[in-house]
């Protein structure tokens, strides 16, 4: 998600108002994820299931506009580990505004005393069908793209990256289809996955909201399984989470050549905090990433990020699955709809950890085995290139029951 036009605030005290979903239609509100409330209501199986904790290993912050060939580093909203190399692939947000729409590969050092060294070793654009870099929005030729997400094949070591698209402001921009592209390691264009037809953007009001199509996608169940998830509800889906009610935004999973293989709701958190009454800018939460477990081809870590002025940034962390959950791809629309969504529970909550400071964070990815059953956890936040925000890398200890 882009939040660049945003002037953010001081980061204030902020305010715990997290929920578990019930039965819902499409405005889920709840208990305290702190309890066992939601898994005591689905039965012991819920319990056994959603048990990952949390722990700091450390954090590291990369200077601002760090200059890189040629390119300034910043808008990381995407990262993911490159199995046949060791080294990490950042995906910057970047609309071609600055340098063409681009990746960068690093070597990270991380391991269970923290995130010792981040080097940068590369940095590609992406490339369009016919071998030329992304235009910027500006050209106006319906072209460009939004990139938000990167994920390694682990079949190939290719890089698959996903775009949000435009659903424009008015009628005279061209509407720009979100899109999962496939590209080799220079960033040329490889093919794209078929997405579901209702996360296509139209000129009415279905579809994705602006800013808020596919930001997240993980492979999962043996690298056979493609699971996509929009960033907040589709417009038929009913609105945006408020202080009151959260939202239900769809999670698909997708064989990986496109099949659609099941939908799901995930229940996002309502609003934290009151928003500031003189800024012009609405709050804003959705689910910006993604990651299957390994060993699970039903469970997920799943990013719930939140923005309120005077507030600040709300950063959680959650252990969800699609176990039990209803199927909703042939539900048209969830707006009064009842349905079981996503159970979840809550794994972290960014301002628990002892951050230096809780920001923009968009991107995770598994890192290596710790010592003593634990999974690294590297996650990576967007600066929107505001001198105001920080590109930071958080490494977490995840332990998975």
């Amino acid at each position: 998600m882009r939040t660049s036009l945003i002037r953010r605030a001081s980061v204030a005290a902020l305010v715990l108002a997290a929920t578990m979903a019930p039965v819902v239609a499409a405005q889920p509100s709840g208990a305290d994820p702190r309890s066992d409330t939601a898994a005591a209501r689905s039965g012991p199986a819920a319990k056994s299931l959603l048990g990952a904790k949390a722990r700091l290993l450390g954090e590291k912050i990369v200077p601002y506009k760090l200059a890189f060939r040629g390119t300034t580093v910043g808008g990381l909203s995407g990262i993911d580990r490159n199995p046949c190399t060791g080294e990490y692939v950042m995906i910057s947000d970047d609309r071609s505004n600055l340098q063409p729409a681009r990746f960068y590969t690093a070597r990270i050092g991380l391991d269970g005393a923290g995130v010792h060294s981040v080097d940068f070793t590369g940095t590609h654009p992406f490339l369009q069908p016919d071998g030329s870099p992304y235009p910027p929005a500006s050209v106006g030729d319906g072209k460009a793209v939004d990139p938000e997400e990167v994920r390694v094949d682990p079949r190939s070591c290719r890089y698959w990256w996903a775009q949000e698209g435009d659903r424009p402001a008015s009628s005279s921009q061209p509407v720009i289809q979100p899109s999962i592209q496939f590209a080799n390691r220079l960033g040329a264009y490889r093919g794209q996955l078929p997405l579901p037809a209702n996360y296509e953007v139209t000129l009415d009001d279905r579809g994705p909201r602006r800013n808020k199509a596919v930001e997240a996608f993980t492979f999962g169940d043996r690298d056979r399984v493609v699971t996509s998830a929009v960033e907040g509800p589709l417009l038929q889906d009913g609105p945006d989470p408020t202080l009151e009610h959260g939202a239900l935004v769809r999670v698909t999973q997708q064989s990986r050549d496109g099949r659609v293989l099941g939908q799901f709701a995930y229940p996002v958190e309502r609003i934290f905090a009151e928003s500031d009454p003189s800024s012009p800018w609405p709050p804003d939460t959705g689910v910006p990433s993604i990651l299957a477990f390994p060993d699970d081809p039903s469970r997920y870590l799943v990013l719930e990020r939140s923005w309120v002025a005077g507030s600040g940034y709300k950063i959680r962390l959650y252990d969800a699955t699609t176990r039990g959950a209803t199927e909703v791809q042939d539900i048209d629309s969830l707006a009064g709809r009842q349905v079981l969504p996503m159970r979840k529970k809550l794994v972290a909550d960014f301002h628990d950890l002892g951050l230096s400071t809780v920001d923009n964070t968009e991107g995770m990815t598994w890192g290596p085995a710790l010592p003593g059953g634990e999974r690294s956890l590297l996650l990576v936040s967007d600066d929107n290139f505001a001198d105001d925000a920080v590109t930071q890398l958080v490494a977490l200890g995840i332990r998975t029951r």
